[in-house]
């Protein structure tokens, strides 16, 4: 008789190994492989012996489509960073730290197509149901029509949504809690959360119903379980903030059907989470104007233009190695900026201890604030308070040249409509608006800047005594 064969599977990564190791070869983690059935996974059926497969209909590529390809939710901020709605028939994955308002805001959206008429259910496997009506009723969706269950096992949850008319959206709360009965391992493996989400997708595709599934992350905000899930399904999106915050950010990771690079604002508030149609207005509410060492920067969220307040401290140090502390921003970016305003500039920073922020808890990502941070380091330096009315874009390289950024004239229109009447940006900005009442200062290289910065030191006293 054949031995059993058996694998061994990272939980961690989904590594399979030939033999049981205390350290995972593809992640590194220790003590995360565990012994698993082959023949219990995805993939394996009631016999052993491969089935002979059966034919599907080919069709071409035009064809009428029965019913609308999205479904608009109302949530303006929720439609803007699924890219218009959810898409008939596909499958999203939200992840974010515990705490942070998934299931809110899932409940809210529930709510708001339910309102619309759709009929959506909510399966929650990590709370009871008078729990989950506990949220239900403080942010004021208690009376839609929103069908409710709390239930953990995949063939049971697939029986009840395939019961009676084809439900427009089924929300699993999460997929770390589904368990299937043809995989032996216990839930939360690898080997369960593979299962139970190809056997959702499956649903989804088969029916057109759409499949949002929520995923926890790891400590190192990834989402936990097989990196393979996320690219099962049709679009991920990251629910992000700071706790010390109101204010939550839906950012777009993948997306078949749509743009990768939007985000969506929401604040959060004691009756659910607020949309916020204008984000700039919320990262430069508590702005101090007259403060060394702030430069508002004007960057682009995929198409929706930003102001965020970028914050720095230049402080002498006694110590041998000078502190470099960076929140919302890449610390290795401020590195090369810091070196550029060394090599080029003449702006000796060796023996001072830095310290970058962005107001608001914002993250930025785009190499677009060089400009932005430069200037307020400059300006904590040198104790210069910049401009009130001034923002700042533009791409610093490691010669000292600034460089163009797309977007221009998006970012100096943002900038007008809240009050900024000028803007330092780079020196021949292809898109640069005609006709405009503002003040655009050009700038090529970055020793330009430093030297307006010091300039208007001298002019201060002046100004003061004219006063």
């Amino acid at each position: 008789m054949a031995k059993a064969k058996t694998q061994f599977v990272c939980q961690n990564c989904g590594t399979v190994h030939s033999r049981w190791a205390g350290k995972c070869d593809g992640c590194g983690e220790w003590n995360t492989i565990v012994e698993e059935d082959p023949m219990g996974g995805i993939g394996s059926g009631p016999g052993k012996m491969p089935k002979k497969g059966r034919p599907v209909t080919l069709t071409s590529l035009s064809g009428e489509i029965e019913e609308a390809p999205r479904i608009p939710t109302g949530m303006s901020e929720l439609d803007r960073a699924t890219g218009g709605g959810f898409v008939r028939g596909s499958a999203v994955l939200i992840g974010g730290d515990p705490g942070i308002g998934k299931s809110t805001l899932l409940m809210q959206a529930a709510a708001a197509l339910a309102r619309r008429g759709h009929r959506v259910i909510y399966v929650s496997g990590e709370e009871a149901v008078a729990q989950v009506r506990l949220r239900a009723q403080r942010l004021g969706a208690a009376d839609t029509d929103v069908l409710l269950a709390a239930e953990t096992n995949v063939e049971d949850i697939l029986a009840t949504i395939s019961e009676g008319k084809r439900p427009d959206l089924v929300i699993i709360d999460s997929i770390q809690t589904l368990w299937s009965d043809t995989a032996d391992s216990a839930p939360g493996t690898v080997t369960q959360v593979r299962t139970g989400v190809q056997a959702m997708i499956r649903y989804a595709k088969q029916t057109g119903a759409t499949m949002v599934l929520v995923g926890h992350v790891t400590k190192e905000g990834q989402i936990a379980g097989p990196r393979v899930v996320e690219h099962m399904v049709d679009a991920v999106l990251y629910f992000e903030g700071d706790r010390g915050h109101h204010y939550r950010i839906l950012r777009t990771v993948k997306n078949r059907f749509g743009p990768t690079d939007e985000i969506g604002v929401f604040e959060m508030s004691d009756k659910g989470l607020r949309e916020v149609a204008n984000p700039s207005e919320l990262f430069l509410g508590e702005r101090n104007e007259k403060a060394p060492g702030a430069a508002v920067f004007a960057g682009m969220e995929g198409t929706r233009p930003v102001l965020v307040e970028v914050q720095a401290l230049v402080a002498a140090t006694s110590l041998g190695t000078p502190r470099r502390a960076v929140v919302g921003w890449d610390s290795s970016r401020l590195a090369m900026i810091l070196a550029v305003l060394e090599a080029h500039c003449g702006v000796r920073l060796g023996q001072h201890d830095v310290y970058l922020n962005v107001a608001g808890g914002y993250r930025i990502s785009e190499p677009a604030a060089d400009m932005a941070i430069a200037s307020a380091l400059v300006s904590s330096l040198a104790g210069i308070a910049l401009p009130a009315d001034c923002v700042y874009f533009g791409e610093v390289s490691l010669s000292g040249a600034v460089r163009p950024v797309s977007h221009t004239a998006q970012r100096l229109k943002e900038a007008e409509k809240l009050g900024f009447s000028a803007a330092v940006l780079p020196a021949a900005s292809p898109d640069l608006p005609k006709g405009s009442s503002g003040k655009w200062r050009e700038v090529d290289s970055l020793p330009d800047l430093v030297a307006r910065i010091a300039g208007s030191r001298l002019k201060a006293p002046t100004d003061q005594e004219d006063g």
